[in-house]
């Protein structure tokens, strides 16, 4: 359960995290933290009881306001351990709102342990200095995705066959949209896939440049492309 943050409120915080702050970062009494969430922004906190079980914070001064974040999923077939994490790790740092795993015909794992991936996220958002955390959820497999989506949110998919729009060119006119980005599995989506998801109205097929990418690549260009046309990266969040 997320705790509020205001000015002069007491924080006791989670074993996990008391365990990070006095076994590893080695943070003692009166030493002085931050703490944030979304909805509340970031404030200076400083320790009152530091201990590995439960540790105690008060709230001072508020550091950073809440800021409206946009509206953009990232969707992908599981990778092998390592190249999932860079994914995750990345997701965060360019700004997805949500992270959806997608079990596709040649995804090549199947294990997904969604709490390691959250935790993943977290330590993200803090080295970055975002306020918010990412939803993670549970795999997918892709009819049932399909079936369940939300027709007012456009999908892009990364098609490597090469038959969609120039991403760039997707993308203009975006800015202030829901939408959600598909990155398909280090062998590609199958036909029956490509298939179906271009039958979807809510569905648009895109390139990325004239090179195969893998698909830890691809998921970090797309979100590259979308956040300098369509998201924080611009000063007025408009298209021109």
């Amino acid at each position: 359960m997320r705790q509020k943050l205001f000015s002069g409120g007491l924080l006791e915080l989670s074993e996990k995290v008391s365990h990070y702050l006095c076994n590893v970062m080695r943070c003692q009494a009166e030493d002085v933290i931050g703490c944030f969430n979304a909805e509340d922004g970031e404030f200076l906190c400083r320790i009152r009881k530091a201990d590995k079980k439960k540790t105690v914070v008060s709230v001072d001064e508020q550091t950073r306001l809440p800021v409206k974040e946009q509206d953009l999923w990232l969707l992908f077939a599981p990778l092998k351990k390592d190249k999932t994490d860079f994914v995750i790790e990345k997701a965060v740092e360019l700004g997805v709102s949500r992270i959806i795993p997608v079990i596709t015909e040649h995804t090549n794992t199947d294990k997904v342990r969604i709490e390691r991936l959250a935790a993943q996220a977290v330590e993200a958002a803090e080295q970055c200095g975002r306020l918010s955390v990412p939803v993670i959820d549970v795999p997918v497999d892709m009819n049932s995705l399909l079936q369940s989506w939300d027709p007012t949110r456009q999908l892009f998919f990364m098609n490597e066959r090469r038959s969609g729009k120039d991403a760039a060119d997707a993308f203009s006119g975006c800015a202030g949209k829901k939408a959600a980005l598909l990155i398909g599995p280090e062998g590609g989506f199958s036909l029956t896939e490509v298939l179906s998801l271009t039958a979807k109205p809510f569905v648009s097929d895109i390139r990325l440049g004239p090179l195969v990418l893998r698909a830890e690549t691809a998921a970090v260009a797309a979100l590259a492309v979308w956040q300098a046309l369509a998201g924080d990266w611009r000063d007025n969040g408009e298209c021109r």
